[in-house]
Formats: C-alpha cells, sequence, structure tokens
C-alpha cells in the first residue's frame, strides 16, 4: 500500500475533485494490478535507489515526449528537444499521412463516470480512418494489455456524452537503434540500455554480433481495440479491489 501524510495527500495524489466531489483517477485504480515485468527489472536492477533512478528519468523523457506531440495536437508548433526528436519527428510523419484530426477542445479531456464513481484525462478524441474514438499515447516499448483497462474506463464514462466514441486506439511513440548486421533493436531510456535479438542469421552469430547500430529512429505503432466491454468489467474487478486495499483512507475522505 502507497504511504500518505493524511487524507488531503491521499486525495491528491489518487483522484480529481470535480465540482466538489471527489473521485478516484483511472490511472491510480489500474496500478493495483501485478506488473511482473516490472518486478523483474527491478529484480535485475544494482539496488532498489538505482532502479528508482531509471524509473524516474525514463517517465521523464516519456513526459517529455507527451508533452510535445499533445502541443503539436493543439496546434501549436514547440521547440522539440534533440533527445527525443526521432520519436517526435516520426510521430508528425505517421500522423500526417494517415491524415489523423483531433480537436484542441477535445485534448487531455477530463471525463467522469457518475455511474460507476471514477474520472479520468483522456489524451485525446480523434478521428481516424473516417471514425471517432479514443486515442491513448504511450511512450512505452511495446503496447502493453493493462492499457486496455484504463482505455476501456474512458470509454464507458463518455458512451452517453456528445463525444460517443465509437472505438479506441493505442498509439506508441518511441525511438531506437536498429543494428545494421543482424536487425537487433537497441532501446536506450532513462539511462538503461536494453538490446532485444534480431531476426537475421542465427541464433548464435546473433548472440556474437558486434552490433553496428543504425541512428536513433522513431518508432511508431498504432492498434485499434474496438471491444471494450470484457476490458472494462476487468477494469471494475480492477476498482474494487483498489478501493478494497485502500478502505481506510477512502472512508476518512468519504468515499466509501
Amino acid at each position: 500500500m502507497d504511504f500518505y501524510k493524511n487524507a488531503e495527500s491521499f486525495k491528491e495524489a489518487s483522484g480529481y475533485t470535480i465540482d466538489g466531489v471527489w473521485y478516484p483517477r483511472v490511472t491510480k485504480i489500474v496500478s493495483i494490478k501485478s506488473k511482473p515485468a516490472l518486478y523483474r527489472y527491478y529484480g535485475e536492477a544494482a539496488n532498489f535507489k538505482a532502479a528508482q533512478s531509471i524509473t524516474k528519468k525514463s517517465a521523464e523523457e516519456g513526459t517529455l515526449v507527451h508533452e510535445t506531440v499533445e502541443a503539436f495536437l493543439l496546434g501549436k508548433t514547440p521547440e522539440i528537444d534533440l533527445s527525443i526528436k526521432p520519436a517526435v519527428d516520426a510521430f508528425l510523419k505517421f500522423w500526417k499521412s494517415r491524415n489523423i484530426q483531433a480537436l484542441p477542445e477535445l485534448i487531455e479531456k477530463r471525463v467522469v463516470s457518475y455511474d460507476h464513481r471514477y474520472a479520468g484525462t483522456i489524451d485525446a478524441i480523434a478521428l481516424i480512418d473516417g471514425r471517432i474514438g479514443v486515442l491513448d499515447i504511450k511512450t512505452s516499448q511495446a503496447i502493453y494489455r493493462d492499457y486496455n483497462l484504463q482505455t476501456s474506463a474512458y470509454m464507458d464514462a463518455l458512451k452517453h456524452t456528445p463525444e460517443s466514441p465509437q472505438t479506441r486506439w493505442i498509439l506508441k511513440i518511441d525511438q531506437n537503434q536498429i543494428c545494421n548486421l543482424c536487425s537487433s533493436i537497441r532501446r536506450v531510456k532513462g539511462g538503461r540500455e536494453k538490446i532485444r535479438l534480431g531476426l537475421n542469421g542465427n541464433y548464435g552469430r546473433m548472440r556474437g554480433c558486434p552490433h553496428e547500430w543504425s541512428e536513433v529512429v522513431g518508432d511508431i505503432e498504432l492498434q485499434e481495440f474496438p471491444y471494450w466491454q470484457s476490458d472494462f468489467e476487468a477494469f471494475l474487478a480492477a476498482k474494487k479491489l483498489w478501493e478494497w486495499e485502500n478502505d481506510e483512507w477512502l472512508h476518512k475522505v468519504g468515499y466509501l
């Protein structure tokens, strides 16, 4: 369980107050789910402090990409930090090639479920291939199934609103290097290097490849997840578990 100094710090860290009513935040609820890959990463780190430092720096880099991309969606022309330029350039090229449209007033939009009592902030509602949907932007290495819980909560909260999305997408924005010899992929984020073996040549050759890395290039992936109802059932189960885990604080703030 997370540590909170008092009820106010719990409310600030865990939710939003909207029109005088406090609601738990979607991302906080979803955080209750076990994340084996994250635990494995912490286990492989030199120590807990080192792992925390890498995690913090990685989050800062991800936030920088996120904020820069959203500035472009809002019609602004932000300066692009050189450290994230390959990722942002790849996003801009992809965005224009697919003719994706997003209204500024629907970017970073706060949504509330009055039926199920939670709130969240969507990245954007976009028009892609003729359909309106929730667009969630991630700066992770892959598109993980956990994201479906988060976006399903947004879909249900919006189902009776004027926006009423038809579908949902996850847009992954990342950057890496490709080995010119074996096609392995090198990714550096938060100061941590990770290499995924490529497919060219036999396994033994890839193990001994000296690696000749390309320039850093952007990596864009868009996936659609139109069927969200079963994911939403899982989200509600996660919400129930999160409420059980935090029932003392939730009673203190008058939620339960």
